[in-house]
């Protein structure tokens, strides 16, 4: 089964603090890496993690707030630093396209590199990426700002060959890819023998669906049904749910909520308030509601299964 990790690069809110970075992940799938957000701090966290820079082939942008997107010059910048010609494809809401080019313009002039600019609606829920092997769309969400996440779908795969079972009955490797695609082989003397017999079950797709700043949302579980893995914001617990609801945060107890609704397989919190110095709250109020929860620290690999 090919890779699909999660790397955390960043699993804190917006005030600086000794413990956490700013909002910041990297979705490695299929031997591509996607960032999601990219808060101060980002390059150090990726050298931490041994992450190399030009392997990011795109980089997400949920939002509009500084916690989630002031690395990002910097970053391109130091792309460009490293000799970078691969061009890399920005998905933000369209608002930030002038201040980018703006940047660009005052800090990256004759870069070796294209940065080119996806305009998101982040009020739809739609796919915003393709490729052969996955879709990523865009999960509406609300927040203080226009806001969205991002749902990591693979593409079912063909079955695997049996390799056992077509040397038995000497398939040539010629006929492989017929076989995958369905076709029954017919030996020399005549015989049928069924694909079926000739293969093993494809891989079960997976996903990852990355919902970040967002109040809580009974409706938002309708988007992401059997996700493998949620990542949702949970800035504080519920004793300062008064907070989460002036701020448009969510408590560990809303986030677990959403992951049950989803019948997800696993949720991941992160995105704590600086008023944490242990978020072992937070963690133990999502896990009353969804066991299979896990609280996000810096360097953490997470494999989707």
């Amino acid at each position: 089964m090919e890779p699909f990790k999660i790397h955390i690069l960043g699993c804190g809110s917006a005030l600086p603090t000794y413990k956490h970075q700013p909002t910041s992940q990297i979705v490695e799938i299929r031997g591509k890496m996607f960032m999601l957000d990219c808060g101060e701090g980002v390059q150090l966290s990726l050298r931490r993690s041994h992450i190399h820079f030009n392997r990011i082939t795109s980089v997400f942008i949920s939002h509009l707030h500084g916690d989630h997107c002031f690395g990002l010059i910097g970053m391109l910048s130091t792309f460009g630093l490293l000799g970078r010609t691969a061009p890399i494809h920005i998905y933000a809401p369209g608002e930030y396209e002038p201040l980018l080019h703006a940047q660009l313009d005052m800090f990256c002039n004759g870069m070796s590199y294209k940065v080119e600019f996806h305009a998101v609606d982040t009020s739809k829920h739609k796919i915003i990426y393709e490729d052969r092997s996955l879709t990523i769309e865009s999960i509406p969400l609300e927040h203080r700002v226009n806001c969205c996440g991002f749902l990591f779908r693979e593409k079912p795969t063909l079955p695997h060959i049996n390799r056992e079972m077509v040397d038995f009955y000497g398939v040539s490797q010629s006929q492989f890819g017929n076989i995958k695609m369905g076709m029954d082989w017919v030996s020399p003397d005549g015989e049928v023998i069924p694909y079926t017999k000739l293969t093993t079950p494809a891989d079960k797709p997976r996903s990852y669906a990355f919902c970040s700043d967002t109040k809580y949302m009974p409706q938002l579980h309708q988007l992401l049904q059997d996700v493998n893995v949620i990542y949702h914001e949970s800035t504080y617990d519920k004793t300062n749910e008064d907070r989460a609801i002036s701020y448009y945060h969510s408590t560990g107890e809303q986030a677990a909520m959403v992951a049950r609704d989803s019948h997800a397989g696993h949720l991941l919190l992160g995105h704590y308030s600086a008023r944490y110095n242990d978020e072992s709250s937070i963690l133990e109020e999502a896990r009353q509601i969804f066991k299979n929860t896990t609280l996000t620290e810096e360097g953490m690999c997470f494999d989707v299964k």
